[in-house]
């Protein structure tokens, strides 16, 4: 059933690691920043014409779109073949090609933050260069955290062996984990996949196995959050950012109030969604309380439908055509032309993603297809990522980059058109209340399980600013957290306690987490206005997805009358979930 999964094909960044035409781009990048060092470097960007400060960022771009492409490359070839040294050594040193040009050419995004007011007003406030208008106010909004030209060039020189390491190092240690599980030995994706068997006995001992592995690992994945946290406090404050999350909200063109609000508003409803939802799930399963390896438990009585490939692909795609065909074209290129890698390996990532690669070229999907409803949804979620990805490239290396705080748009509106086109299939009540409940799991999943996520990181990133945290005081934080978010129906035991240890978005991307709840709560709102007006809304949905970083938050979402500074904004998509669980719980 699952041996029609593609692989994908990266022949159209380049035919392998050791293709002639990336060894002449290597060339041809190095060639290319001498040039503009030696154009621009001891130039004072104040004399220059507006059109010849446009020409120059054009050049600065076209050096990092190549760099892009080639990095590209390098990570999705290790994305599939992770236990692989050559391609290890390949990643590492191409990502040390991007860290050595970047310190290079750090000189010049610094020097166009030296830019005097008079400039900087001309351009934001007169538009003397509309093209680059929205990346240069991203640039000015850093001037205050800037420091000096040395000290930037060698946080960016030693990024691939400081910070950069410690990722790989995980996430090489990730891919070569094992679990011992009845006698076999499984993959980290493997064993996550079996918390949502049928079989009681086989969630419980996949959770244990999960528990034990990542408890005999905890020293090493204790050092490495430590460190990365350490590290980035360190630079945190030499910049003089007033919180562990505010250079991430920078990042993300989103204001500290904005994520505060959020955090605050779904924590406050923990009670009235995730605590609510387990009572009912623990009632199903006819127990006082569900052991956390339950959490995720297909619901009793209902067996689990498994989905071939060409099912998933045809529900997804005829799922997005209800929202635009323009949409569903698109999704459909990545199937034609294998731009989905969805084959299970042992020695690939575990996770699943939409890797935007370069405008000129295409995005790339990857994902572990095992056949469950899940899947399928995640299958829709990565291709709602892939789309808007696809339609913003045609704004450049630079802006066609979406914030945090919107990129989940679309993957999210594609999960919700896959769950809407099902249930609108359904005429069993009976049917209707397990897809409601999926659907409901997810969602906690997405909003809940995140912001617990982020108020653990919170907690942590505080405590480490006193002093190293051990693997036990980490696990404190941890079990504290989480046991706010689920509530007293999940019964969080001593195994639970090192779980924290395998989540990826810790070390990845401190502080990501809350883009997922915050993507959510946007397409719940996005969803009233789509029912409410159709035609208009695909005009402004369209528009959203072209734009890519072009777009400030509030802009982007007040073209639909929308607003994440107001308390009305969450609480709307809170309550989307609220009545869901309404529904269930009158049942």
């Amino acid at each position: 059933m699952l041996n029609d999964l593609p692989s994908w094909n990266l022949e159209d960044l380049y035919v392998s690691e050791k293709s002639e035409k990336l060894l002449s781009d290597i060339s041809l990048i190095n060639l290319n920043t001498e040039k503009f060092i030696t154009q621009y470097k001891n130039k004072d960007l104040n004399t220059l014409k507006y059109e010849e400060l446009s020409n120059s960022i054009n050049l600065y771009e076209n050096i990092f779109n190549l760099l892009g492409r080639i990095l590209s490359h390098a990570s999705l070839l290790f994305a599939t073949n992770m236990n692989n040294s050559t391609l290890g050594q390949h990643y590492q040193k191409m990502r040390e090609l991007y860290s050595e040009i970047s310190s290079k050419l750090i000189f010049f995004e610094l020097n166009l933050m030296n830019l005097k007011e008079k400039k900087i007003n001309e351009i934001i406030k007169e538009n003397k260069i509309p093209k680059w208008k929205p990346w240069l106010r991203k640039i000015f909004l850093r001037k205050p955290y800037q420091l000096s030209n040395e000290l930037e060039q060698y946080i960016a020189e030693k990024g691939a062996t400081g910070r950069g390491a410690w990722v790989r190092l995980f996430d090489e240690s990730s891919a070569d984990l094992r679990f011992n599980f009845r006698e076999k030995q499984l993959t980290e994706n493997e064993v996550l996949n079996l918390l949502s068997d049928k079989d009681a006995t086989i969630r419980k001992d996949a959770g244990q196995s999960l528990s034990e592995t990542l408890k005999e690992n905890l020293r090493s994945r204790s050092l490495i959050f430590n460190t990365i946290s350490k590290d980035k406090f360190i630079e945190d404050k030499k910049r003089g950012f007033q919180f562990p999350i505010s250079s991430r909200n920078l990042d993300n063109d989103v204001e500290n109030e904005v994520v505060e609000a959020l955090a605050k508003s779904v924590t406050s409803k923990f009670g009235e969604l995730s605590h609510r939802y387990y009572k009912i799930k623990a009632e199903w399963f006819e127990v006082e309380k569900l052991n956390w390896w339950d959490r995720n438990a297909p619901l009793p009585q209902k067996p689990e439908k498994i989905w071939k490939w060409h099912d998933a692909k045809n529900l997804v795609l005829d799922s997005f055509s209800e929202l635009s065909p323009k949409f569903a074209e698109i999704a459909e290129m990545f199937f034609e032309h294998n731009w989905i890698d969805a084959k299970l390996k042992n020695d690939k990532d575990s996770g699943a993603f939409a890797h935007p690669t370069v405008p000129d070229v295409h995005p790339y999907i990857l994902m572990n297809f095992n056949g469950k409803p899940r899947d399928v949804m995640t299958l829709a979620h990565e291709l709602g990522h892939g789309v808007h990805q696809f339609m913003a490239k045609d704004k450049g290396y630079f802006l066609s980059d979406t914030p945090l705080t919107l990129a989940e748009t679309a993957s999210v509106f594609g999960e919700m058109l896959v769950f809407n086109k099902l249930l609108s299939k359904t005429k069993n009540n009976e049917e209707r209340k397990f897809m409601i409940a999926q659907k409901v799991e997810d969602m906690l999943n997405t909003v809940v399980r995140q912001i617990a996520f982020h108020n653990f990181e919170t907690a942590f990133h505080d405590a480490r600013k006193v002093n190293e945290l051990t693997p036990n005081e980490i696990s404190d934080i941890w079990m504290k957290t989480q046991k706010e978010s689920l509530g007293e129906s999940i019964n969080l035991d001593e195994s639970y306690r090192p779980l924290w240890a395998y989540i990826p978005h810790f070390i990845h991307s401190p502080f990501y987490v809350y883009a997922y709840a915050f993507g959510d709560c946007l397409v719940n709102s996005l969803w009233q206005v789509w029912q409410n007006d159709r035609k208009n809304f695909i005009h402004n949905y369209e528009k959203l997805l072209q734009s890519g970083g072009t777009y400030h938050h509030k802009e982007a979402l007040g073209n639909f009358g929308l607003d994440a500074s107001k308390s009305e904004f969450w609480n709307n998509g809170l309550n989307t979930i609220s009545k869901l669980i309404d529904e269930l719980h009158n049942d």
